[in-house]
C-alpha cells in the first residue's frame, strides 16, 4: 500500500507541480483516501511550494473534498432551492430515519455518510440525491428505502 507522502509525489508526476495542479490533486487524493487528512493537505503544500492554508482553503471551499473521514457510501442531498420547494427536508428525514443517523454523520461502522451539498445540477429532476457517483432523481420515500436497501444487502 502506498503512503500518504509517496501518493502525493506521484500525483505530482501526474498531474505538475504548478498553482492549477492543486485541485487535480486534492480529488486524486479523495479518490484514493476518501478524505483529505491535514497531513496530507500539508504534504501537497509543500510539494507545490504554496501555503496549507491555501491548500485548505480550496479543500474547504468544494464539498466534494471531505477534510475528514466519511463512509463508504456518501449520500449527498441537494440543498438547491428547487430541491427544498420539491421535498428535500422529507428527503432527508426518511434518509435519517433509515441510516439512524443525522446530516453531517456516519452511521456506525463506518457504511454511511449523510451530507448535504449545493446544487448537483439535476434541479428539473428534484429532489435528488448522490451516492458516491450514483444519481437518484425524482425521490420519494418507496425510492429512498428501496435504493438504499440496495446498499445495504450489499454490505452483507
Amino acid at each position: 500500500m502506498v503512503g500518504t507522502k509517496e501518493l502525493i509525489k506521484n500525483l505530482s508526476v501526474k498531474h505538475g507541480i504548478e498553482r492549477k495542479s492543486l485541485l487535480p490533486i486534492l480529488q486524486d487524493i479523495v479518490e484514493k483516501e476518501n478524505f483529505l487528512s491535514n497531513d496530507s493537505m500539508i504534504e501537497v503544500a509543500r510539494i507545490l511550494d504554496i501555503s496549507a492554508a491555501e491548500v485548505y482553503g480550496t479543500a474547504s471551499f468544494f464539498s466534494f473534498l471531505d477534510t475528514e473521514a466519511r463512509g463508504k457510501y456518501k449520500i449527498r442531498v441537494c440543498k438547491s432551492i428547487t430541491c427544498d420547494m420539491k421535498g428535500k427536508n422529507e428527503t432527508i428525514k426518511c434518509i435519517e430515519n433509515i441510516l439512524k443517523i443525522k446530516v453531517g454523520e456516519t452511521s456506525k461502522g463506518g457504511r454511511f455518510s449523510l451530507l448535504e451539498t449545493n446544487c448537483l445540477g439535476w434541479c428539473h429532476k428534484g429532489p435528488v440525491m448522490l451516492v458516491n457517483d450514483e444519481v437518484y432523481t425524482e425521490l420519494t420515500p418507496e425510492k429512498i428505502r428501496e435504493t438504499l436497501s440496495e446498499y445495504i444487502r450489499e454490505e452483507k
